[in-house]
């Protein structure tokens, strides 16, 4: 047990103490996530072995993000448990979109005082969001902050870092017109747009717990904190069996900032919105915040998390890997010549 206290400090708000045992009751989740070789937990960085078997010419991939204001849902829920998800989801589904294999994750946690039962329920969010994405949670950082946040909320962001030959990074070179789009739909709101979502719904103001007619009975806490879907698992499976083109994690933004992301200029993606398969979680949204449809393709993803491009010979392969995966994947436009990047008819 590490005797280090000073009353000092803990008189000024830090309780040096409490990150100890925070650390101790985060250990069993840490577990879950550590692969051969990984050194985590202890030391002043992770380790973690690069096994380059296979590779001739690897590069690293890195993406970081946080959580956001989707934090404040949790703070008024009193529920911490997904919002690690959302980290982890956040920053390995960026990774995944140039075709790289998540290896190792680290987080960082701000807060107004240190409570180590929820730190440690924050980081089992987030030891959950590395075992479905296949990456080792090596470190990580708790910082107790008074005065700078108030004593009952916190910040959470984390990094990842993944591998990819680079022979088969996805740079949407390839990608020409009569090619199709597929989407992978998304799990709800997912991390983004909470700002417009508090203010529209009015968050503050009312029950989270009541159950929504509009979501079929679904309570907004559920509806608004289901976590951010991890879409490597699936896409690891189809870089192994197709040519896939391009490929946009549908974040802020929406589809109009996102989905060009994939696609060289001079093209575009034509998309039916009939073909869109909305959940009723948007609409809500849309409805009471009196949100345009333009704002709302231009802020929310809108039910589709994760957009692929692939050759319109190779979409029948494609969706039935995808659906072997657990993801109910469907064609959702073509690329045509176009300098508006998305079409939506």
């Amino acid at each position: 047990m590490n005797k280090s206290f000073s009353e000092s400090y803990k008189e000024a708000g830090v309780d040096i103490t409490a990150g100890y045992k925070a650390v101790e009751l985060m250990k069993k989740h840490v577990a879950r996530t550590i692969q051969a070789g990984t050194e985590t937990i202890g030391g002043f960085g992770g380790l973690f072995p690069l096994d380059l078997t296979g590779y001739k010419n690897p590069v690293l991939v890195s993406g970081t993000d946080g959580v956001g204001t989707k934090l404040k849902l949790a703070f008024l829920a009193n529920k911490h448990d997904t919002v690690g998800i959302d980290c982890v989801a956040m920053c390995v589904n960026d990774v995944i979109c140039c075709g790289a294999k998540p290896l190792f994750f680290l987080d960082y946690i701000a807060c107004g005082k240190n409570v180590p039962e929820k730190i440690a329920e924050i980081v089992s969010g987030v030891a959950e969001g590395c075992v479905q994405s296949g990456s080792a949670l090596i470190g990580g950082e708790t910082a107790e902050m008074p005065g700078f946040y108030p004593e009952d909320e916190y910040d959470l962001a984390g990094f990842s870092v993944g591998i990819v030959e680079r022979s088969k990074v996805i740079d949407k070179t390839a990608v020409k017109e009569g090619d199709v789009m597929i989407a992978l739909p998304s799990s709800g709101v997912h991390s983004n747009g909470f700002s417009l979502v508090r203010k529209a719904l009015d968050v503050e103001k009312r029950d989270l717990n009541a159950p929504v007619e509009e979501l079929g009975g679904k309570t907004l806490a559920g509806a608004l904190l289901t976590p951010t879907k991890i879409y490597v698992k699936p896409m690891l499976a189809l870089f192994d069996e197709i040519k896939v083109k391009g490929v946009s994690h549908i974040t802020g933004g929406g589809f109009y900032e996102n989905m060009p992301r994939s696609i060289p200029e001079g093209l575009g993606v034509k998309i039916k919105k009939e073909t869109v398969k909305v959940p009723p979680i948007f609409r809500l949204i849309q409805k009471e915040g009196n949100v345009s449809e333009r704002d709302m393709f231009n802020t929310f993803n809108m039910g589709v998390g994760m957009s692929v491009i692939v050759a319109k010979n190779d979409a029948p392969r494609a969706l039935e890997i995808l659906r072997s995966h657990g993801e109910n994947a469907y064609v959702i436009g073509e690329i045509v010549k176009s300098d508006d990047g998305v079409v939506l008819c």
